[in-house]
């Protein structure tokens, strides 16, 4: 299923030196998001920063958001994570991208101006209502037994 989401471009350089987020395959569940830093940047060990993606994105759509994760060879490879571990944007947020990259390795690593940093998803989004109750149902099998009660 394709959905139109409105963009504004911060970023000059977006659409014409880099692209606009896309999908790497057709596969791919995330678009990948860039730097659009005007300088190689040093993070240093243990160090995070906001690094701008380079547009602002509006939703619009209260059944739809969008979350942010980190690439996985950044993380297995550099230890260059989310400073949040996942972000999440919501319908009605119209802001910049930013994107909090966090070095928990122990040496400096260069974000490249351009380097894919991170990766978007689009997600359907259930607005739920508490109902309070005195007691639930019982289920059979497991209960209110929490915590490593299936087993290893």
């Amino acid at each position: 299923m394709d959905l139109d989401i409105e963009l504004k471009i911060l970023d000059k350089r977006l659409g014409t030196d880099f692209p606009l987020p896309d999908y790497a395959t057709s596969g791919a569940a995330g678009m990948d998001l860039r730097a659009m830093v005007e300088k190689d940047t040093v993070l240093n060990s243990g160090e995070t920063r906001l690094i701008p993606a380079g547009f602002s994105m509006h939703i619009a759509d209260k059944n739809v958001c969008a979350t942010i994760f980190p690439r996985s060879g950044l993380g297995t490879k550099h230890g260059i994570v989310l400073g949040n571990l996942t972000g999440l944007i919501d319908s009605d947020y119209q802001g910049p991208i930013l994107v909090p990259l966090w070095n928990r390795s122990s040496s400096p690593f260069v974000i490249e101006v351009g380097m894919r940093i991170a990766q978007m998803v689009f997600l359907p989004v259930i607005h739920a209502k508490f109902k309070v109750c005195q007691e639930f149902s019982q289920t059979e099998e497991r209960g209110d037994k929490g915590f490593g009660s299936t087993g290893v």
